[in-house]
């Protein structure tokens, strides 16, 4: 069963090569594709000697993945960020688990030292079994065939790992692997990991109530919280 391995970048030089590098070892059962969304910094440069394929392409997190997986080969595409590790024998585990299934995600562990990363990290694992719905950092697989049936990524501008399980649930529930991918803290640190739980909920009720997505990335660039229109001032752009 061959994979591509498809990472959306964006000014990720500190990090891109510590991913890829642990993605060496993959090489002889999958392709190494990275899409950057116009970085500014070296990341293209760092990455193109430890990938098969670099692309660039508009920013978009979406549209970066959608992108990759349209130059992709793999019978399974396996979506990573590039602050992410997959756990051992990731693919084997895909491999030898998926079955009927068409696509799935891991189990995440979060790397800082707050004494609450764990308890998020548990919830987002049991919210995730209960709804059947993956977040990207999950780090989410997919048989390309079904990835195509489903439309891919919707390209809006936040939710669309969210988006696209709504998709794949009306092909199959997802596979939910226990093993555990270790993927970076910084967007929980970044505002507080109180204020984020609760800015993250935010933006969730916002994309249920059919909020713009695009206006629900500007209020996560700048940590602040959704609320209904009735109790807040439009947006400034």
């Amino acid at each position: 069963m061959q994979f591509s391995i498809i990472i959306p970048t964006l000014n990720e030089q500190k990090s891109i090569a510590d991913c890829l590098s642990a993605l060496q070892p993959l090489r002889q059962h999958a392709e190494i594709i990275v899409v950057d969304g116009n970085s500014t910094d070296n990341t293209i440069e760092i990455a193109t000697p430890l990938a098969d394929k670099v692309f660039r392409c508009e920013t978009g997190r979406a549209m970066q993945m959608n992108c990759g997986a349209s130059h992709a080969v793999g019978e399974i595409l396996l979506f990573l960020h590039a602050d992410t590790s997959l756990p051992n024998h990731a693919l084997n585990l895909i491999s030898a688990n998926i079955g009927n299934k068409v696509w799935g995600r891991f189990d995440i562990q979060l790397i800082g030292s707050h004494w609450m990363l764990p308890v998020i990290a548990q919830m987002m694992n049991w919210r995730s079994r209960f709804s059947g719905i993956a977040t990207g950092d999950q780090v989410i697989f997919v048989r390309k065939s079904a990835f195509e049936q489903s439309g891919g990524y919707p390209e809006i501008a936040l939710m669309e790992d969210i988006a696209l399980s709504k998709q794949l649930k009306n092909l199959s529930p997802p596979l939910c692997l226990n093993a555990k991918v270790q993927s970076s803290a910084r967007r929980w640190l970044q505002f507080g990991v109180f204020q984020t739980i609760l800015l993250m909920w935010s933006l969730r009720l916002g994309y249920f109530f059919a909020e713009n997505p695009e206006n629900l990335s500007q209020l996560y660039k700048k940590g602040r919280y959704w609320l209904p229109k009735s109790l807040r001032n439009p947006i400034k752009r």
